[in-house]
């Protein structure tokens, strides 16, 4: 239990860590995806970085080794002269217990320190004789060597395999911490063998080093300086006229059609701003083009329906006298009287629907808001459609609020939508029930018309809000309305500011949604029912 509690407490705080690193560097993270320039500067500089850094450490590592592969040359030809000027010097004492032997030791240290260039200043002559206690252990100058002359290095020199050794050793001699290459070597006498050690200062080798790193560092980060700054402006020249078309693109799409780019030069970019501004010429020419066509054929469908009016009214008004008096006529010429009726009802009914359209198209369909109640419009669209179902063998099931839901809509228009979306699910029902469900909250209302019948094929659910189109083609044309219901019910719903979306499954029917804000104007963010059915969503589930 401890465990756990300290893994919820450490995952607790590993959120808000979370939240606010993503909150913090959301700025950054911001300018990191919308600028090319910034990403193309930050990774030149990142990469350029990491490759001066390793060229320019390895150059600093490989010269300092090379500085110090020529000190120690120099100390150990050094090394050499002063080992066999000592062997030369001590031959002449045959036994170690000479008592001038170490007066003798004293003079040859300074001998050989006196001999040693003074450019260092600070080199250090050791004299040591580990076999012979009495013998005393000399240096010039007159310093502490046992930080510098460690006892492996004595035993490796002393010993009877002794040979010259090399270390490097850092010591603290007269307050002034220095670091010495330590040569170690065994000088052979009459009465035995001495060893003598000379420490080399790598002052300055260290300050060389130090200085060469200095420089690699300074001309690296100013190498890296110029190559940022080399990119932004290489960037600069190919991100601007991008950045230039995108804004005249975006002016393009906003209507204004008669943007253009600057074309300076002959080079790439010239080319594509010359290609940009004939492209946009084009596009310009073609949209001029289509709205002449779309205007004309607005015109010309408002003004053929507005044309028909008067012949169908005169057609119409012999039709009701011939449909009137159809019992007095032969059963053929009878008969024909009531398809006359029927079709004449189906085209009156198109020129309505085109004149709908033909408003919606030009702009001028207005919305007459007003708080009504929903409850009652739904029932008055079911009560006017039950013939139609009970001829259709269709139950229309109503499920709708208790309560008035009251709600600021055109009750003309939403009746509209709901007959249509009520009269196409009758049509398509295939003699199952048709459920028509309603439901509120604060922001929206939305009614929802459920058929079992044929349903939609994926990708139709967007298809049937087209002008005169049809699920399916091969159905005779008996059936069905003008093919502008749903056209005209989705534009009101959209006049209203509101949705009008459809579901559908090949054999389990389809489901049409309709959503309004309850205050017109507001905007709609949920819908209070689900698109896809209930009981759908337990099936999928």
């Amino acid at each position: 239990m401890p465990l756990r509690r300290a893994l919820r407490v450490v995952r607790r705080y590993w959120r808000v860590l979370a939240r606010h690193l993503m909150r913090y560097t959301a700025p950054v993270r911001r300018a990191w995806r919308r600028s090319l320039q910034l990403r193309v500067v930050a990774i030149t500089l990142v990469a350029s970085s990491l490759l001066v850094g390793t060229f320019g450490g390895y150059i600093a590592d490989r010269s300092a080794e090379i500085l110090l592969s020529r000190a120690q040359d120099e100390a150990s030809a050094a090394l050499n002269n002063k080992v066999e000027y000592a062997r030369r010097q001590l031959t002449l004492y045959p036994e170690a217990r000479d008592p001038g032997l170490p007066r003798r030791l004293n003079v040859l240290v300074n001998e050989l320190f006196d001999g040693n260039s003074t450019d260092r200043g600070r080199s250090v002559i050791s004299i040591r004789a580990e076999r012979y206690p009495a013998l005393p252990a000399v240096a010039v100058p007159d310093v502490g060597t046992d930080d510098l002359i460690t006892a492996e290095m004595i035993r490796a020199v002393s010993g009877d395999q002794g040979g010259v050794r090399r270390q490097i050793r850092t010591a603290e001699i007269n307050g002034q911490t220095t670091k010495y290459l330590v040569y170690g070597s065994p000088v052979p006498t009459r009465f035995g063998q001495v060893e003598l050690y000379y420490m080399v200062p790598l002052t300055a080798e260290d300050q060389d080093a130090n200085q060469m790193r200095t420089t690699v560092l300074a001309t690296g980060l100013a190498l890296v300086v110029l190559l940022g700054v080399v990119a932004g402006l290489v960037t600069r020249l190919v991100v601007t006229p991008v950045r230039v078309a995108a804004r005249t693109a975006q002016r393009l799409s906003a209507g204004l059609l008669d943007q253009r780019m600057k074309v300076n030069g002959e080079d790439d970019l010239a080319l594509l701003a010359a290609a940009f501004n004939q492209m946009a010429a084009n596009l310009q020419r073609q949209i001029v083009r289509l709205e002449e066509m779309s205007r004309l054929q607005r015109r010309f469908t408002s003004d053929v329906s507005h044309e028909l009016r008067t012949p169908l009214t005169t057609v119409r008004m012999a039709a009701d006298l011939i449909f009137s008096e159809r019992e007095d006529f032969d059963p053929a010429v009878a008969r024909s009287a009531e398809l006359l009726q029927a079709e004449l009802d189906r085209f009156e009914e198109l020129l309505t629907d085109l004149l709908e359209i033909s408003r919606f198209d030009a702009g001028f369909a207005a919305l007459d808001a007003e708080h009504s109640d929903l409850v009652p419009i739904v029932e008055r669209v079911a009560e006017r459609l039950t013939s139609l179902a009970d001829r259709a063998g269709v139950e229309l099931q109503l499920r709708l609020p208790d309560t008035p839901v009251i709600a600021e809509v055109d009750p003309r228009r939403v009746e509209r939508v709901l007959r249509n979306l009520v009269g196409n699910a009758v049509e398509h029902g295939e003699g199952k029930p048709v459920q028509i469900t309603m439901a509120t909250d604060d922001a929206a209302v939305a009614i929802t018309v459920r058929d079992h019948g044929i349903g939609l094929k994926p990708g139709e659910e967007r298809l049937v809000f087209n002008r005169f189109w049809r699920a399916d083609p091969s159905r005779a044309r008996q059936t069905g309305g003008t093919g502008l219901g749903l056209s005209i019910s989705v534009e009101d719903a959209r006049l209203h500011g509101g949705w009008l979306e459809a579901w559908g499954s090949p054999g389990e029917g389809a489901q049409f949604r309709l959503t309004l804000p309850v205050r017109a104007g507001d905007r709609l963010v949920a819908a209070p029912l689900p698109l896809i059915p209930r009981d759908r969503a337990v099936e999928v589930s």
